[in-house]
């Protein structure tokens, strides 16, 4: 019995050749750029009239809804994601978000780790994020916003979060001064690393209608593969870990 053998003229032999190198230099490229992303959002358990940041009279408004969701949590307590989440007991987050809460100053708001490439020059679109208990006269969670990650060189993520609390019922406009420090002890709990503190801005605004601004986050950070990074304002505070996939 004679076997066929397909025979390939030159032209076509390097054409082949060429597509499969092209081929495996894509698969690899997408490999080196392959992470698992994993973020935890913490709320401090402190008393609102112990937090001297406050922000009350600064005017922002709530986040409204984007096409893509980190997670948002809605008024019946559903939760929703555009992405595909691992569990939370495959990431590598959950151990030391369990430290903080073991600490007795911290509980966990959120958890969310997904795979996903990350080549350079990738401008991400913003993540919403609604959490936390949920203020029925305001109509939207206490901790919402967005979170983006971008890539140039290096990865950086993006954090702008604000947490409301309910109006009081008087509210007087007021000059204020936040300074954006760091929980102290954090990092060692967490991490091991130190955390460095932002500078301060003096506000003046009206109120909001049904609800009043606590603290918020305003922060991009590099980061660095495989390390554990946290942002944060004196009331909530986000980690942070990208851990490379192959490569």
């Amino acid at each position: 019995m004679q076997q066929s053998v397909l025979k390939l003229s030159k032209p076509l032999l390097f054409t082949a050749v060429a597509v499969w190198l092209a081929t495996g230099q894509a698969m690899a490229q997408s490999a080196g750029n392959a992470y698992r992303a994993e973020i935890v959002l913490l709320e401090r358990i402190v008393a609102p009239e112990d937090v001297e940041e406050q922000m009350a009279n600064r005017r922002v408004q709530p986040q409204p809804e984007l096409p893509s969701q980190l997670v948002v949590t809605d008024a019946n307590g559903n939760s929703h994601s555009t992405l595909r989440l691992v569990p939370k007991h495959e990431m590598t987050l959950s151990r030391a978000a369990d430290r903080l809460v073991n600490s007795g100053r911290y509980k966990v708001l959120m958890t969310a780790g997904w795979y996903q490439s990350f080549p350079p020059n990738y401008n991400g679109q913003p993540m919403q994020v609604a959490v936390g208990d949920w203020l029925p006269e305001a109509g939207m969670r206490e901790v919402e916003g967005t979170i983006t990650i971008d890539r140039q060189r290096f990865l950086h993520v993006g954090v702008e979060l604000n947490h409301w609390q309910p109006m009081p019922q008087t509210s007087q406009p007021q000059q204020t001064e936040l300074q954006t420090g760091q929980p102290e002890s954090v990092a060692a709990m967490a991490s091991g690393g130190e955390l460095q503190g932002a500078g301060s801005i003096e506000i003046m605004d009206e109120p909001q209608l049904n609800a009043e601004l606590l603290t918020w986050i305003r922060e991009t950070r590099r980061m660095r593969s495989e390390e554990i990074h946290f942002l944060d304002s004196p009331t909530i505070g986000v980690l942070v870990l990208f851990k490379k996939i192959g490569g």
